[in-house]
């Protein structure tokens, strides 16, 4: 599924070609996805205000309420000038703009193409953080509420592994498994370690290499699993650079030690055990 990183990138990839433009329909063919695709009429002709992020949804600010729409397992959003191509099979909802000018330029279509149909597409004219999919949802990872402190006191009591914690996205949001992964590893922290004997020195460590392994990532427009594309129609490329997720057996890039893989949750995870040992936390080198 697209992460946090692929998610950034796809809102940051659309925005310049339809903030500032007028919707002059939405053309939804599938209302059948995650949940029925419900929207109402004076939505289909607002004015795109803002688009930007929260957690793993890509927000649309508009003069009247919220687009907020999920990307799913393999959803992507594509920009297309007018005229544009006929829809494919799984090209569910296009965004229908008129040029900001009189002439023809800068209209287009802003296409949602989703094969498995795991995502969503929810309007929303009241406070933003009512909506029952941003109600609870904790702290961005990028801002500065996500500090050593705020985990600290997140880890207090916990029997879960930090891993299980940082992923808990009512506690901090868009940290997904590939991110977690390499996060832990970079800071020198076993992710089966239990949260509650994380010291602040540990959680502050960790923070610190979840921002820079997230910003990384969204310079690098994300990590390229499966059928995630970004918002210009490119893939991104930080998967290269990975130095645990999904490399388990193989040798570690610090130390030459073979990597070792357990499931946490259900999720696949993989560590080393020389640079991530049991009894706590190595400072990253």
């Amino acid at each position: 599924m697209p992460e946090l990183p692929e998610v950034e990138t796809t809102a940051r990839g659309v925005a310049p070609h339809v903030t500032g433009k007028r919707l002059t329909a939405i053309d939804v063919r599938q209302p059948s996805l995650r949940w029925p695709v419900e929207i109402p009429e004076g939505a289909q002709t607002a004015s795109i205000r803002q688009v930007y992020r929260r957690a793993k949804y890509v927000l649309f600010k508009t003069d009247v309420g919220h687009f907020i729409l999920h990307l799913g397992m393999s959803g992507s959003l594509r920009w297309l000038p007018a005229p544009a191509p006929a829809p494919q099979k799984h090209d569910h909802i296009d965004f229908v703009f008129a040029s900001p000018s009189q002439d023809a330029e800068g209209a287009g279509v802003l296409r949602y193409n989703d094969p498995r149909r795991f995502g969503s597409l929810h309007w929303h004219a009241g406070v933003l953080d009512e909506h029952f999919l941003l109600a609870r949802l904790g702290v961005e990872p990028l801002s500065d509420a996500f500090s050593g402190d705020y985990l600290k006191g997140y880890t207090r009591g916990r029997k879960t592994p930090i891993k299980s914690l940082i992923m808990d996205s009512h506690v901090v949001v868009g940290v997904g498994n590939i991110y977690a992964n390499e996060a832990l590893f970079r800071a020198g922290i076993r992710p089966t370690h239990r949260a509650a004997r994380m010291t602040l020195a540990a959680c502050e460590a960790l923070v610190a290499e979840i921002k820079t392994v997230l910003g990384w990532a969204i310079n690098r427009g994300g990590t390229t699993l499966r059928d995630f594309v970004g918002g210009d129609g490119k893939p991104g490329y930080f998967q290269q650079e990975l130095l645990v997720y999904g490399r388990e057996g193989e040798a570690c890039r610090r130390c030459e030690e073979p990597l070792q893989g357990v499931r946490i949750s259900n999720r696949a995870t993989v560590y080393c055990r020389n640079c991530q040992p049991a009894s706590g936390f190595r400072a990253p080198r």
